[in-house]
Order: C-alpha cells, then structure tokens, then sequence
C-alpha cells in the first residue's frame, strides 16, 4: 500500500481498509454489536447502512476509539495504525463522511 513518503492513499484503498475492519468486526459478536450500538443501528439495517456515505468512515473511527481493537485489526491484517488513520482522513477528505 502507502510505503512511500508523501504518498497519499487513493479513496479505493481507504475503502478496502475500512471493508476489511469492517469483516474483521463481523468475526466477533461482542465487538459488532457494540459498534452496532454506538452506530445506532441494528443488526437487520447493517447492510442499508453500509451502502450511506460515511458508514466506513464511521467503522474506521469506531477502531480509532479502542486502542486495543485498532492494534489486534493492524496486526492481523498487517497494517501500521498509521494506516487506519490516513484511510479514515481519505474517506473524509473525500467528502464521504462529515465528523
């Protein structure tokens, strides 16, 4: 992905982050359904949601308030934490999620 200084990250690859996080939350009951929680929604909605602009922002930010689920998701999916961030700023940059 971004091992180059001053490269920035394409909207695509922020979204295949965030798609990843986001199937890596799916894995674990008591993680999605506290994202579910904080995100308002219930589990029937998921997917209608995830079509609206700015819910994989949204599953981005949920990782960046809980150190430890962000760096088990880096680890596993051998990312930097970096990575979330930049990805999370490239959704919003781009005008798809407003914080």
């Amino acid at each position: 992905m971004l091992n180059k200084p001053g490269k920035t990250m394409s909207v695509e690859e922020a979204q295949g982050i965030a798609t990843e996080a986001l199937t890596q939350l799916a894995r674990d009951p008591e993680q999605v359904g506290r994202f579910l929680a904080v995100a308002g929604i219930g589990p029937e909605s998921i997917r209608e949601a995830a079509a609206e602009p700015g819910f994989l922002a949204g599953v981005l930010e949920f990782y960046m308030g809980d150190e430890a689920l962000l760096l088990a998701f880096c680890e596993n999916a051998n990312l930097r934490p970096t990575m979330i961030a930049a990805a999370r700023f490239t959704l919003s940059d781009d005008g798809l999620f407003d914080a």
